[in-house]
């Protein structure tokens, strides 16, 4: 599973990171879109080992309060969603 999630993050583009959000209507505005996409592409591997590990009080200055409650939703979910894969 993890040379998958490798694979992805490797070519994953500022676009796909915002059609993401857009989907979930999270709607980034271009400073948070850079600091989320330069995030993930740093963070992934620690985060993926660890997902507990994540702190994203530390990262509330970086969005909009609107953002920042979306994506804190959005993260507890594809945790629940998705723990048992990793």
């Amino acid at each position: 599973m993890f040379n998958i999630i490798e694979r992805y993050m490797n070519k994953i583009s500022k676009e796909d990171v915002n059609n993401f959000a857009l989907k979930n209507n999270v709607y980034l505005s271009d400073a948070e879109l850079s600091f989320t996409y330069e995030f993930l592409k740093k963070n992934w591997q620690p985060i993926l080992a660890n997902p507990s590990m994540l702190n994203l009080e530390r990262y509330k200055d970086h969005y909009s309060a609107e953002n920042f409650v979306k994506i804190k939703k959005l993260l507890k979910e594809y945790s629940i969603k998705y723990k048992n894969y990793l």
